[in-house]
Order: structure tokens, then sequence, then C-alpha cells
């Protein structure tokens, strides 16, 4: 009988440049079962949404002059861990076995013999310069590449780098967390022979919507750097390649590259707008004011599914309740045939699509995405609502007009709460890490975002940014709302919808650079 002990095993991860959509689909099915994740400075943790609720998440950073653990220590952890039969994902940014140290934990894993498995991730050298519209490699200009570290001084006697050899090389050089170094290292090689005038470039935070790319030669790269402040984390590449960059530039020319862009939207139906903007090249950053809360064992909805054919209409006005609507009736032993025979309105674009999810097409669109705009609908369609029952499922903090007007058109009325909007809780060190930095844009989509959002901002004693902040709002309503707590619209969607919002952020931006 075999006594020994299982150990559990540990996989190291590349989580790629910095982007989180370059990560690969294996790394991410390790993160859903993980029982830990031990993650670096450098791998993005927006990742971290992909683990389980109970994981247990560990920083292991290390900056310059700031070790959270030594590298010693982040290898004894591994091992304590993995003995206790866990799923272990380590997370390091870029490849683990291109000066991640992934080499010395595999070996150290293995000297405990700790299963372990290498999952690799694209490196920042070969992604930083492709987002920069700089090719690593190029037929013609550089048929060699050569990945250097900048941690090694060059002025140390028995050096591992070869200097001499790579200032002879025609090809790429990059050099890997070098800003420190920066004017040694380019001495140096200028020093062993290579063209002061050979060009050279630096890209900071690679992939990420924050990038900088600043482009100069050899001898005077290190005071353009100095001079722009650049700062870790950074990659230095040199070589003839860098002149292909005003043609294949594509990643920080876009629309509203760099534009530092607020959401307020629920965390589960932020992703669709955050999405949009991310690849119109906005950094992004999710502030949800809204978290959606399901009533728990909803009697009044079972209810109404055991009479749901006396109803003529169901009105939707959010895709949320749509959602929850259906959700609630598919886990009550009903399906969707039991709805033969209603009609189906729907308060805009979004919430109609939500619908087709289930298989319904909405009979009513409005022109206009409001309530005012389904009684505008319902009047030109000369509907006889008397005595006609209307099921109404939302929001219990939804806008009285509707439900009135109805009652007024002589329909009877019923209105189930399905969903509350709470105000999430936020420390005081999470707003100020989103608040105090530049915003160049807030976006509103609802009214709720708006008043939850100032609710926030004045607990935590920082009403002057309502004054300065420039706001994009979805539609009509949430703009009132807006200017009711004296914030000014700077935009507002036309069609009160996500991408007519998206449109107008980009066409604002736009004029903007272009001085109209």
């Amino acid at each position: 009988m075999n006594t020994k002990k299982k150990s559990g095993i540990v996989y190291l991860i590349g989580a790629g440049p910095g982007d989180v959509d370059l990560i690969s689909t294996k790394s991410i099915e390790i993160l859903k079962k993980a029982d830990v994740v031990i993650f670096d400075y450098l791998a993005n943790e927006k990742l971290l949404r992909h683990c389980q609720d109970k994981c247990e998440k560990i920083y292991v950073g290390k900056k310059a002059k700031n070790h959270t653990l030594s590298q010693d220590e982040i290898n004894k952890l591994l091992v304590k861990k993995a003995k206790k039969n866990k799923i272990i994902a380590r997370l390091k940014g870029g490849d683990p076995f291109v000066f991640g140290r992934g080499g010395e934990e595999a070996l150290h894993l293995s000297k405990n013999n700790i299963k372990f498995e290498i999952i690799s991730g694209i490196t920042s050298s070969i992604a930083a310069s492709a987002y920069a519209g700089i090719p690593f490699t190029h037929r013609g200009l550089a048929s060699t590449a050569t990945m250097i570290t900048g941690h090694e001084d060059p002025t140390k006697e028995n050096g591992q780098i070869e200097w001499e050899h790579l200032a002879k090389l025609s090809g790429t050089l990059s050099f890997y967390m070098g800003i420190n170094n920066l004017g040694i290292i380019t001495k140096k090689l200028i020093e062993k022979g290579k063209p002061k005038d050979t060009p050279a470039a630096i890209i900071r935070w690679g992939t990420l919507n924050i990038q900088e790319t600043i482009i100069g030669k050899l001898d005077t790269i290190a005071e353009i750097a100095k001079n722009k402040k650049i700062g870790a984390p950074a990659i230095l590449i040199i070589g003839d390649v860098i002149s292909l960059r005003d043609k294949l530039r594509w990643f920080d020319n876009r629309p509203i590259f760099g534009k530092r862009v607020i959401v307020t939207r629920s965390r589960h139906q932020a992703s669709t707008l955050s999405r949009m903007l991310k690849e119109l090249g906005a950094e992004v950053i999710e502030f949800p004011t809204i978290e959606i809360k399901r009533i728990k064992n909803n009697s009044r909805l079972k209810k109404t599914f055991k009479d749901i054919n006396k109803f003529l209409w169901i009105i939707f006005t959010s895709e949320n309740s749509v959602n929850i609507f259906f959700e609630s009736l598919l886990t009550s032993d009903y399906d969707i045939r039991i709805l033969s025979g209603v009609k189906f309105a729907v308060i805009g674009e979004q919430t109609g699509k939500a619908l087709l999810k289930f298989g319904i097409k909405a009979d009513c669109i409005p022109d206009r995405y409001t309530s005012e705009g389904i009684i505008e609908k319902f009047e030109e369609l000369n509907l006889n609502l008397k005595n006609k029952e209307i099921l109404i499922p939302g929001s219990e903090f939804a806008r009285s007009y509707l439900p009135e007007k109805l009652t007024q058109m002589g329909a009877r009325v019923t209105t189930i709460v399905l969903y509350k909007n709470e105000t999430p809780k936020y420390g005081k060190k999470q707003i100020d890490e989103i608040l105090d930095e530049k915003i160049d844009l807030v976006t509103f989509t609802s009214s709720s975002t708006v008043t939850n959002f100032i609710d926030i901002i004045k607990s935590s004693n920082k009403k002057k940014i309502l004054k300065e902040i420039i706001v994009a709002s979805i539609g009509p309503i949430t703009s009132e709302t807006a200017r009711e707590h004296g914030i000014q619209i700077g935009l507002e969607a036309e069609t009160h919808t996500i991408e007519c919002l998206v449109d107008t952020i980009k066409d604002y931006f736009l004029k903007e650079k272009l001085n109209i």
C-alpha cells in the first residue's frame, strides 16, 4: 500500500505583457479552478476575475527596492501551498522563462518533488514592440533579435553580457528592466562600436491603453527618457526596425487612445461598454455604482406565473428585468409556452436583444427609448387598453410615470419588483485610486448610476469632483437626474443605446483632437 502523501500541482503561468486579452485560454481555465493564485506586480490584476470566490489570492510583487517577498520566500511559499494538495496558479508577467525567474521556481519545485507545468505567455519585448508598430524582426532590416536583461550593471567585471558582441549585431536588441541603467547601457554599446545614430525606442506599459512610446537615437534616448520622466516598467528596443513605426503604428493612434474613462454601470453589465471603449483606445476604469440584488424567494412573481395569461402586455424597461424574469420562470417548472398570447413591449434596442435571447421578439419597441416613448408608441398604435391587464416587472426604484400613464389610459397595471439597485461599498483607498488621478470622462447609463455615484462621492469628501468632471449620458432622463444634482452634461447620446453612447464619446474626443 502506497502511503506517500500526495501534493498539489503548481502551474507557472505567463500572464502576458499586460493586456488581459493576450493571456492563453489554457491559463484562464487553470485560474478558474485554482485554489491559490500567487501573482506578480506585472500580472494584470483584472485576470483574478476568472478565479473562484473561495480562491486564495496572494500578491508577491517585486518592484525596484520594494519586494513583498524575496525570491527564496516565494519558492518556499509555492512548496508550502502545494503540499496542502492545492492547485496553485503562479501568475507571472510576460513569460515565466523569459527573465521571469520561472526556471528558479521550477527547479525548487522539482527539488521538493512538487508536480508543476509551464504555461507560456507572450513576452513583453515582442508584444510591446508590436503594439508600438515596431516589428521585432523584419526582412532586410533585422534577421536576428536578442533579448537582454537590463538589470546587470554594464560596468561590472566578469558580467555575463558580451557587450562587444552585442554592439556588432545588426539585428534588434531588446533590454528588459533597463530603465535605471539606461544611460550606462547606451554608453557601453557606443563605446564597443555601436553607431550612435542607431534608432532606439522605449515602450512603457506595453499593450495597455496607457502605453507610452518615445523614439530617439542610441546617443539621445537616455536624455529623452529622463526629460519625459519615463519610469518602469519599460522595454528598450534598439535597431533599424524602429524606422517602420510611422507606417505600422496602429495601437496608440486610435480615436480615444489614453483617455481615462470611468464606467459606472453594474459590474455584470459593464463589460460591453468597457470593451467598446477599450477597443477605441480608452483606459477604462470600472467603478460600478450599482449592485443588482435580486429579490430572493419572490412569491409575488411565482404567483403571477400561475395566472400569466391574463396579461395582454408585459413591459420590460431594462435588460435586468428580462433576464431575472425569464431565469425565474425557467427555474419555477415553467417554460416560455405559458406566455403564448402575451404581447411584449421593451423600452429599447438592448432590452429587445435580451428578450430575443429567450426566443421572443418584442411586439413594440418605441422610437424614443424611454417610458415616455412607450406611451407615445401605444398611442400611435391606437391601442384599446381599457380594463386590459398589463404587467411591468422591474426595479424597486423604477419611475412611476409608466404605470400612472397606462392607468390613465384605462389599463389595470401590475408592477412586480424583481431587483433592487444597491450602492456598492468602497473603501477610501479604492476611491482615492480611482478619483485622484486625471479623469477625462465619466459615463452614466441610468439615473441610478448618477445618484449612487453622488452618494459615494459625498461619503468620501470628494464633492468638488462633481463640478470638475465631464459627463457622458445615455439619454435625457439620466441627464436630467445629473443636472438636478448640479452635474453638467458634456455629451448625450442621441439614441439611447450603448452603441450610440460610444459613438458620441468617440466623436467628442476626435473633435477635441482636431480642435473643432
